[in-house]
């Protein structure tokens, strides 16, 4: 077994148990997530999370989408394929990976998924309105997400400035930073805080983040009032 001999990692505080990012997004009629990570599977059964409309996807890389197989619950509980929303790019990625979902001959069990590509226009799930904002992971165009007066960013290190006017005059934005250092397709925190004071959004919250990051105590300290980092079971209202 590898330890590790980070503080995060040593931490007695809940606030640094930190699983992948992943969200849930709920109206009274409508429940979807954003990403399946590999901790898929535990991130519903510890929010008692019974129904599922749908998977909205940011983009390909695996720990936003290996989990993806265990949706099959939710085909047994709603006896239908479950709709997911991606990209080409993510979309590809997708049966290629869960090749046996799409298979002409299925084995009993096997995840039924309804594949819906989007693109950057606007459209509803549900009753929730999801405006897509294309923003820059390293060299891959990855998709952030605004649901009415809330932006949600994860993967990102850069976001043209047209894609900034889809953000502004939003009331809440959850936005990643990894961690202080450089990184080649991350917000770092300093890049994180200056974008998140550029946009001018009243509520911000941190996601995606490294145990090289520190204790999340500590690093609240240091952050402008407005701006917090996120943990595992945040709940937003709007």
């Amino acid at each position: 077994m590898v330890g590790c001999g980070c503080d995060v990692c040593h931490s007695t505080d809940p606030h640094d148990k930190r699983l992948r990012s992943s969200i849930l997004v709920q109206s009274g009629k409508t429940t979807f997530v954003v990403d399946t990570t590999p901790d898929f599977r535990y991130q519903m059964l510890r929010t008692h999370t019974n129904h599922l409309d749908a998977v909205l996807f940011t983009h390909p890389h695996k720990d936003h989408m290996a989990g993806l197989d265990d949706i099959r619950a939710y085909n047994f509980i709603s006896k239908k394929p479950m709709n997911i929303y991606a990209n080409s790019l993510t979309e590809e990625a997708v049966r290629r990976d869960f090749y046996y979902a799409f298979a002409e001959t299925k084995f009993t069990g096997v995840p039924e998924l309804n594949m819906i590509t989007i693109d950057e226009t606007p459209f509803f799930i549900g009753d929730i309105p999801v405006e897509p904002i294309q923003v820059i992971h390293y060299k891959m165009p990855v998709f952030g997400y605004r649901f009415g007066d809330f932006t949600y960013i994860t993967d990102a290190n850069r976001i043209e400035q047209s894609e900034k006017e889809k953000i502004k005059g939003s009331k809440i934005l959850v936005l990643n930073a990894l961690r202080r250092e450089p990184h080649v397709s991350h917000f770092t925190l300093s890049e994180a805080v200056a974008l998140a004071i550029e946009l001018e959004v009243p509520e911000v919250y941190f996601t995606h983040i490294s145990h090289q990051l520190g204790k999340h105590k500590d690093i609240n300290r240091e952050l402008p009032p407005h701006i917090r980092l996120a943990y595992d079971g945040l709940k937003l209202s709007l």
